[in-house]
């Protein structure tokens, strides 16, 4: 009898959940002990390639491309230093996994109340979809440009990368690592052909990284964008609230002796360092993007900076900004490359972004759904919009549409800027508090300092964009009335996310002060 109930336990598509994070992958790769610096880092490395997918996420894409075409290589400052903030926020995330052997989700659930965390579960699964989106939005244009599939058929194909998964879930978590890392290099290799035939100047290029106050400037206008608008657009698009969560979840697949604190040590450092060399390759494929704005295309030349305008652009010799660029155009391997590298970055997005959901499932409503389950239905979820909006803009010329489509996935990014504060905020809070990390591992005063002033800085700038973020979805041709409303309700949601954000760090805060008043007693 117990063994029949066991049986029909194993087979329920949705179950509770209160164990290890990601319990199926938890603790299965293995790591060598007192071997080379390269040896061990070979093993860490992984984890750091699924988080780096993020931060090339076709969502990226035309912001950074647009960002060049405007405004010459000024903005690279701004990609620079959103990488630095990523990898300081990605080490802190890693670090929390190894330590606390819970992911984000899993440890701000344990230190806040049911209610809030029931709350934090829908904004974090609500960014989720808005990425998928992208990818579903991504995936699809891949598809009709390189196989000419009607866009409608091409959206209900992205529903079949979960037989990907359910592939992927039967060959180990070590090759979904090693395949996530060769779709990367697809893509990084794409861009750093096209940059290449551009010769672009590469003093320009490296005098664009020094910080300066021009990145964040309101005027000039081009376009419709400022510099300060394409900094809070890059800025948006690369720090992404569910990397946070992920990250925490995957650092734990290492096997290590938890009771030796020096084995958590060496964990937590190579981590780091697996972390910091993915997140630099992302760096390198987000400015071979800005890079690509301003030396492949001519100044300005880019008039559709839709996927379906960038991909004529680089088939258009009209566009193109040198005689080498030209003649390959003309044979439609660039334009191809582009949507191949398109293609592989959506998937990529497909195992991390399912990834994601399932951590945050089981962490804050302690549910887990099979990782195919929870993919078709966030991805059904995305997919309705995108074909709401295909069928609307089906009667409108070709252009009317991809604009429309491209403006979704825009919108749809709203919700990010939504997310963050409440992924980074409880990450910097709980690897601040000693009575969570212990004294060893838990942020030194620098990382402190850095932490809050990044912490603040992207909040301040999420919030700050908010408002104009609500009148691009009202459109350019609102009416007056309409576009007062969209102000109204940016702000209404700005209150609530500050609300929401005392809530969190009350909390938090709580809860810290209980832990370390236990920890007393039991010192004692």
């Amino acid at each position: 009898m117990g063994e029949k109930s066991e049986t029909n336990h194993k087979h329920k598509l949705i179950e509770y959940a209160n164990g290890p994070s990601l319990e199926e992958i938890n603790g299965t790769v293995s790591v060598p002990k007192g071997k080379s610096f390269w040896r061990t880092l070979f093993a860490y490395s992984g984890p750091g390639a699924l988080v780096a997918v993020g931060y090339m996420d076709p969502g990226n894409w035309s912001t950074s491309i647009t960002g060049g075409q405007n405004f010459g290589y000024l903005l690279m400052t701004v990609i620079l230093i959103s990488s630095l903030i990523a990898m300081l926020l990605q080490n802190m995330s890693a670090k929390l996994g190894i330590v606390t052997q819970m992911d984000l989700a899993q440890a701000i659930r344990a230190r806040t109340s049911r209610r809030l965390g029931l709350v934090l579960w829908v904004i974090t699964e609500l960014a989720i979809m808005a990425t998928d989106i992208a990818e579903v939005i991504g995936a699809a244009i891949a598809l009709y440009l390189l196989f000419h599939i009607p866009l409608v058929i091409a959206v209900f194909l992205t529903v079949l990368d979960v037989l990907v998964l359910l592939l992927l879930t039967k060959v180990g978590f070590r090759k979904i690592e090693a395949i996530v890392v060769c779709l990367i290099l697809v893509i990084l290799l794409v861009f750093v052909y096209q940059v290449a035939l551009s010769n672009p100047d590469w003093h320009a290029v490296f005098t664009g990284l020094i910080p300066s106050a021009n990145a964040v400037a309101t005027q000039p206008e081009i376009n419709g964008m400022t510099p300060l608008s394409g900094a809070l657009g890059i800025i948006g698009a690369t720090v992404m609230p569910h990397n946070l969560y992920l990250h925490s979840a995957v650092s734990q697949t290492r096997k290590i002796n938890h009771a030796d604190e020096e084995e958590v040590a060496t964990a937590v450092r190579f981590s780091q360092w697996d972390s910091n060399i993915q997140l630099s390759f992302a760096f390198v494929v987000n400015a071979l993007l800005l890079i690509m704005g301003v030396a492949v295309f001519k100044s300005g030349a880019v008039k559709d900076p839709s996927f379906f305008g960038l991909y004529q652009a680089l088939s258009d010799p009209s566009t193109l900004s040198n005689g080498v660029l030209i003649a390959v155009a003309k044979s439609g391997i660039l334009s191809v490359l582009f949507a191949v590298a398109l293609l592989a970055s959506g998937q990529n997005s497909t195992i991390t972004g399912t990834l994601t959901g399932q951590v945050i499932m089981e962490g804050f409503i302690h549910m887990r759904m099979p990782l195919w389950a929870r993919r078709l239905v966030t991805r059904l979820l995305s997919v309705i919009p995108v074909l709401v909006c295909v069928a609307l803009t089906s009667r409108l010329n070709t252009v009317d549409q991809h604009e429309a489509l491209n403006n979704l996935m825009n919108d749809s990014q709203v919700f990010l800027a939504f997310a963050l504060p409440f992924s980074m905020l409880p990450l910097l809070m709980l690897t601040n508090s000693a009575a969570e990390m212990g004294s060893r591992f838990k942020n030194s005063t620098w990382v402190k300092v850095l932490g809050w002033i990044a912490v603040i800085a992207l909040t301040f700038l999420n919030l700050l964009n908010l408002p104009s973020a609500f009148i691009e979805i009202a459109g350019a041709d609102a009416a007056p009335k309409t576009i007062q409303l969209a102000q109204w309700l940016a702000y209404a949601v700005i209150v609530i996310i500050l609300l929401l954000l005392a809530w969190c760090i009350l909390d938090l805060y709580r809860s810290n002060q209980r832990h370390t008043a236990y920890q007393g007693q039991e010192g004692e």
